[in-house]
């Protein structure tokens, strides 16, 4: 069965919010494998919508992904990680027991157009310390096609970079008139995230920003470009277990969020109002952004009723 996921649309940031297109997650769907979260945005001229200014906000058992199609970023992080994101190359954060970070884009950046992705850590991992890896892929061609394989195996290709459950993460260019029938894992779940053109996986067609779930048991992906067509793959086993994911806290529990977020606020405040820079924030359970002069983020008022699990 391929299942289209259509996305919506969410203002990151303050005054002058970047809108972001989210396919993950959703009422019906919180995984795919491990992942949990995905953000498409752009292109977006940087002139026009102030680029990307994410000031140092926590995080707890998941890790980020970051990959870019065009554009600059800088990242931030409180084990000391600071790290350029670009086009080609994975920004990796394991959050653990508890991170916080920043995403700037850099001055020099005109446009910017990516993807920002989650990954659920399973139980075993999820109180690991905070962590950070680089890696850029080599590219991969042949007749119709060229690719990046940033987690997993695909193509031939196997990622170096160390995860905790079995995933697949992959960018594709096709040019139009290319069938490709992808080899997969037959026990993992998959997710194709198109970010331009027009795609039909399977038996049906994906419009840009829209995600084709996969369900289990295929040994490949039908993958056919009506128009020159960028796309991204992600995969892994079905996750398993249940989470409870609110703002930027992935737990098992309400009450572990609440927990999360109370530190969080207590490490930032000073007097009873947020530190107005990153240098005063206490170094508590979420650390302090080294170098990050940018006031930390508030957490939201949580909801009146209790967060549920999701499956």
């Amino acid at each position: 069965m391929t299942e289209v996921l259509t996305p919506r649309e969410v203002p990151l940031g303050g005054l002058r919010a970047m809108t972001v297109r989210r396919t993950l997650p959703q009422r019906g769907r919180t995984f795919v494998g491990a992942w949990c979260f995905a953000d498409h945005y752009g292109p977006d001229e940087v002139d026009d919508t102030g680029g990307m200014v994410v000031p140092p906000h926590p995080h707890t058992g998941l890790q980020t992904v970051s990959w870019l199609f065009a554009g600059e970023i800088e990242h931030r992080d409180s084990a000391g990680h600071q790290a350029l994101v670009r086009p080609g190359e994975l920004n990796l954060m394991t959050g653990g027991r508890g991170v916080s970070h920043s995403e700037v884009s850099t001055s020099g950046t005109t446009t910017l157009h990516g993807v920002q992705l989650w990954v659920a850590l399973p139980d075993a991992a999820r109180d690991d310390p905070a962590d950070f890896e680089h890696y850029v892929p080599a590219p991969l061609a042949a007749p119709g096609w060229e690719a990046r394989v940033f987690l997993g195996t695909a193509l031939g290709d196997t990622s170096p970079v160390r995860t905790a459950t079995p995933l697949l993460g992959a960018e594709l260019l096709l040019e139009p008139g290319t069938v490709l029938d992808l080899e997969v894992d037959a026990t993992f779940e998959h997710g194709v995230l198109l970010d331009s053109g027009s795609l039909v996986v399977g038996d049906q067609q994906v419009k840009p920003a829209e995600l084709a779930y996969v369900e289990p048991g295929r040994t490949s992906l039908r993958l056919e470009a009506l128009e020159a067509s960028r796309l991204v793959v992600l995969g892994g086993p079905p996750f398993g277990e249940e989470i409870v994911m609110w703002w930027n806290f992935v737990g098992r529990t309400h009450e572990e969020v609440v927990q999360a977020r109370e530190e969080w606020q207590a490490q930032i405040t000073r007097d009873g109002a947020v530190a107005t820079d990153g240098q005063d924030v206490a170094d508590g359970r979420f650390g302090v952004v080294v170098g990050e002069h940018l006031p930390p983020v508030p957490a939201p008022v949580l909801p009146t009723a209790r967060l549920k699990p999701r499956a």
